[in-house]
C-alpha cells in the first residue's frame, strides 16, 4: 500500500511540475510579444515621418512593424527573422523577402497557437494593413492554399508585383509539428500610402 501511495504522490507532483512549465513558457511567450510590440509601435510612431524606405534596415530579432488585422482583432509585432526565438516575439519577417512598396514578395511568418490563432477565420476580401517606419500599407485577401510543411514553393521571392504571404502550420488543432503549412495571399490596395 506505501508503494501505491508514494506512486501516487510522484505523479501529482511530476503533474504540477509539468503543468508549472508549461504554463511559465505560455507566460514567457506572451512576455516577449508584448515587448515587441511596445518596441514596434513605439519604432512605428516615432519614425513615421523621418525614416526613409532606402534608410529602413532592421537588425535579425528586432522589432521591425506592425501587422494590424481587424477582422480578428489583432495587432502583432513584426519582428526580422523566422527563426524560433524570433517567432516567439510576434510574426516573423522572411530576411530574404521584401518590405511594403518594394514591389515584390512580402513574407510573414507565425506559430498558429500564438499569433495567428485565428488566422482561420479570414476570408477572401479581408483587409490586412502593414505599419512600418516610412509609412502605412493596406493588403486584400485574395486567396489561400494548404501546402505540405516541406513545400517551399511559396517563397518566390518575385520582385515584379507586391504580394503579401503569409504561412503558419496547419491544421490549426494539430498537437506537436503539424504536418501542413496555411497561406494566405494578399494584394496591396489604393487604401496604403
Amino acid at each position: 500500500m506505501k508503494i501505491s501511495k508514494m506512486l501516487a504522490i510522484v505523479i501529482v507532483i511530476s503533474g504540477i511540475v509539468i503543468l508549472g512549465i508549461g504554463l511559465f513558457q505560455l507566460w514567457d511567450l506572451k512576455r516577449q510579444e508584448q515587448v515587441s510590440l511596445e518596441a514596434a509601435r513605439e519604432l512605428v510612431k516615432k519614425n513615421q515621418e523621418t525614416v526613409t524606405k532606402e534608410e529602413f534596415m532592421p537588425d535579425t530579432g528586432e522589432a521591425s512593424g506592425l501587422l494590424l488585422i481587424p477582422k480578428i482583432e489583432a495587432e502583432l509585432p513584426i519582428v526580422e527573422g523566422t527563426d524560433p526565438d524570433d517567432l516567439e516575439k510576434g510574426v516573423g519577417h522572411y530576411k530574404d523577402s521584401f518590405y511594403p512598396d518594394e514591389k515584390g514578395q512580402i513574407v510573414l511568418s507565425g506559430h498558429r497557437d500564438t499569433v495567428f490563432r485565428k488566422a482561420g477565420d479570414l476570408k477572401l476580401g479581408d483587409h490586412m494593413t502593414v505599419k512600418m517606419p516610412y509609412g502605412d500599407y493596406t493588403y486584400e485577401i485574395v486567396g489561400t492554399k494548404i501546402v505540405s510543411a516541406d513545400d517551399t514553393s511559396i517563397i518566390t521571392l518575385q520582385n515584379s508585383e507586391e504580394e503579401l504571404v503569409l504561412t503558419t502550420c496547419y491544421p490549426f488543432s494539430y498537437v506537436g509539428d503539424a504536418p501542413d503549412r496555411y497561406i494566405i495571399y494578399a494584394k496591396r490596395t489604393d487604401e496604403g500610402n
